[in-house]
């Protein structure tokens, strides 16, 4: 995917692009849960996510960064939104954000990320520690992608 439809046209030019993931995974009873990253240097709960390199789309960005972070190999479901917020450093950021279902693949602790916890949706919301990660959640609560399968 290009900028059209998730940067704005008038956005400034200075603007971080960024692509990231809520990557889930299904039990064998059917329950979902998804995976929540903690990052000791910041101290906060959150999703994998990361800058786009040049030349690569959002999508491919999401993916990379979630096996970078998480080292979990992912396929895309779907879209789910955008966060924007002033990044610590000043500029104006925006990240992508894709459902992502696991397929493989097994966390170890990184530069980046210190711990990996998988979380039953309904604990995910109180685990995370930005209001933008918590309202972009409230939008992945009712995709049916995330709904348990009967047992």
């Amino acid at each position: 995917m290009t900028d059209e439809g998730i940067v704005p046209h008038d956005a400034p030019s200075n603007v971080i692009r960024a692509g990231g993931g809520i990557v889930f995974r299904t039990l064998a009873s059917g329950r979902r849960e998804i995976a929540c990253i903690y990052r000791e240097a910041r101290g906060d709960w959150t999703f994998p996510k990361g800058k786009i390199d040049p030349g690569e789309s959002f999508e491919e960005c999401a993916l990379r960064e979630v096996l970078e972070e998480t080292n979990l190999i992912c396929r895309i479901v779907r879209f789910i939104g955008t966060t924007t917020y002033t990044h610590r450093k000043g500029r104006p950021k925006i990240v992508a954000y894709y459902l992502m279902s696991a397929i493989e693949g097994e966390f170890t602790p990184n530069e980046e990320v210190d711990e990996l916890r998988w979380l039953p949706v309904e604990l995910v919301r109180e685990r995370l520690t930005w209001e933008r990660d918590q309202e972009l959640f409230d939008l992945v609560i009712a995709l049916p992608e995330l709904r348990a399968e009967a047992s």
